[in-house]
């Protein structure tokens, strides 16, 4: 990858794309031109059309990701049209989403006018949702599924869930989801001013949390605790959560707005006997694995049973200005960017 904005002569055509020089702030976000990749075997050429921002993009470009090496395009996810194919079972002019599958970290992910991925990520789609809506969609939703399958949450089940990350785009979708399955709905969020965007998610009750235990808040609305906790702060609440949750309850850890790593962490203390611990990577849903669940999320959101829960949408000129709006948790939902 060429390290000026200009490059010296090249013989294919170019693209724009947002290029992490280096670990460090939103600035070393870069809008470069780079050749357009050239297909091969068992990958195909896709154009994008729409990104979804992710945390974890955040992460690496701070540097918390060691096995990513710099410069690299960032982006776990995508979606946009197939340009040039190397796969019969999806033709040039196929609408594909992509996730995970190490995109954006083991080669160039979705931050980009065009990119390169492997014919096993790709997962058809047929929608008439416009790029944005269906570019919130793949990571987050995928996410908020799995998870709630991580939990046991079903259609038509009962019980109660607790959703710590609320107003995050996975937190928003967990509680679309969990409240279209008639599950009764918690959700905490650090700022006041969020809580209407959370009820109109769906969302039964409503905590605002100021960073100390929410057990007396929680236990006013639910004696016995929630049966379920899907946990997208991650290392600082977990054990919190674990005392919070009943006992014999589950909690999913499925997020890392706080980090990844728990300190000091021992499970035969800290898990209560009985409770579940466990955990949702959304990798485990990536190419053919979720793609029938894609098209089900994608059916749902355009009969208008979940919303895309769109916060704001960027040019990939402004990738910087998005990265530091996500970065100052500003967001209330997903932040997508189209080139």
């Amino acid at each position: 990858m060429r390290n000026n904005i200009h490059p010296g002569p090249t013989v294919g055509p170019m693209m724009r794309a947002a290029v992490c020089v280096r670990a460090g702030g939103p600035e070393v976000l870069e809008l470069r031109e780079l050749p357009i990749p050239t297909v091969r075997d068992g990958w195909s050429l896709v154009e994008v059309k729409g990104v979804g921002l992710n945390r974890s993009e955040l992460r690496t470009r701070q540097g918390h990701s060691p096995d990513v090496r710099f410069p690299r395009v960032l982006g776990i996810e995508c979606v946009g049209i197939v340009a040039d194919s190397t796969d019969p079972a999806l033709p040039e002019g196929t609408a594909v989403a992509a996730v995970m599958g190490e995109m954006g970290r083991q080669f160039d992910g979705g931050y980009a006018q065009y990119t390169l991925l492997p014919n096993s990520l790709l997962m058809p789609v047929t929608t008439t949702l416009p790029w944005e809506a269906l570019a919130a969609l793949p990571e987050t939703y995928l996410t908020a599924y799995g998870s709630l399958t991580a939990v046991g949450i079903v259609p038509d089940g009962r019980g109660r869930l607790l959703i710590r990350g609320g107003t995050s785009s996975v937190g928003m979708a967990a509680a679309a989801i969990a409240s279209g399955h008639g599950i009764e709905t918690m959700a905490t969020t650090r700022r006041s001013s969020k809580v209407e965007a959370l009820t109109a998610a769906g969302v039964d009750h409503v905590l605002v949390d100021d960073g100390e235990s929410l057990s007396a808040s929680v236990r006013a609305i639910w004696p016995e605790g929630p049966d379920h906790v899907l946990d997208l702060v991650g290392a600082h609440t977990a054990v919190d959560s674990l005392r919070l949750v009943r006992r014999g309850g589950t909690v999913c850890v499925a997020g890392s707005l706080s980090g990844w790593l728990i300190p000091d962490f021992e499970p035969i203390a800290l898990i209560p006997p009985g409770t579940k611990l466990t955990s949702f990577h959304s990798d485990s849903l990536r190419g053919s694995a979720g793609a029938s669940v894609l098209r089900r999320i994608v059916h749902e959101v355009e009969k208008g049973l979940y919303r895309p829960n769109i916060d704001r949408v960027f040019g990939l000129g402004d990738i910087a200005a998005a990265h530091r709006y996500m970065e100052n948790n500003e967001a209330t939902g997903k932040v997508v960017v189209l080139p």
